[in-house]
C-alpha cells in the first residue's frame, strides 16, 4: 500500500496539458488510483516545489518529455471511498498548460504507456473521467 492509500489529510497533484500539432499527452496509469485509465500526466506536489515546478517534473518524470507551464487553470477534488466508505484517496488536483519544449515520448515511473492523442482516438481508450471533464473544458473535445 503507497503512503497516498488511506491518507491522513488530503494530498496535492499536479498536472499539465500539453497539445502539440493538434494531439493531447496522455498516459496510462501504472498505479492506483485510476490503473490502467489514460489521463493528463502527473503526481504528486513535492514539499518546497511549486505548483509549475511540480507539473514540469512529474511529466519529464512519466513521458520523457520536457515543458513550461503556466498559472493553473483548472482544479478539482478526487476523492474514492473504499466498500466500507472509508477515504481511500484524496487529492486536491490543480492542471496547468503546458507548452512542449522538447523529447521523445518514453513512459516512465508511474506510466505503463504514454502517446500523442488525437481528438478522435479518444473513443478507442479508457479514458479517465476527470480528464475527459478537462479536454471539454479547453475545447479539445466537444461536449
Amino acid at each position: 500500500m503507497s503512503s497516498n492509500e488511506y491518507p491522513d489529510r488530503p494530498r496535492v497533484g499536479v498536472g499539465a496539458v500539453v497539445i502539440k500539432d493538434g494531439k493531447v499527452l496522455l498516459v496510462k496509469r501504472g498505479i492506483p488510483p485510476n490503473k490502467g485509465l489514460w489521463a493528463i500526466p502527473g503526481g504528486s506536489l513535492k514539499l518546497g516545489e511549486t505548483l509549475q515546478t511540480g507539473a514540469e517534473r512529474e511529466i519529464l518524470e512519466e513521458t520523457g518529455i520536457t515543458i513550461r507551464t503556466g498559472a493553473p487553470f483548472y482544479s478539482f477534488d478526487f476523492i474514492q471511498r473504499d466498500g466500507s466508505g472509508r477515504v481511500h484517496f484524496h487529492y486536491v488536483i490543480v492542471d496547468m498548460m503546458g507548452d512542449y519544449i522538447k523529447g521523445e515520448i518514453k513512459a516512465a515511473d508511474d506510466a505503463h504507456d504514454a502517446r500523442w492523442v488525437l481528438p478522435e482516438e479518444l473513443g478507442d481508450l479508457e479514458v479517465s473521467q476527470n480528464t475527459l471533464k478537462i479536454l471539454k473544458y479547453i475545447k479539445f473535445i466537444a461536449d
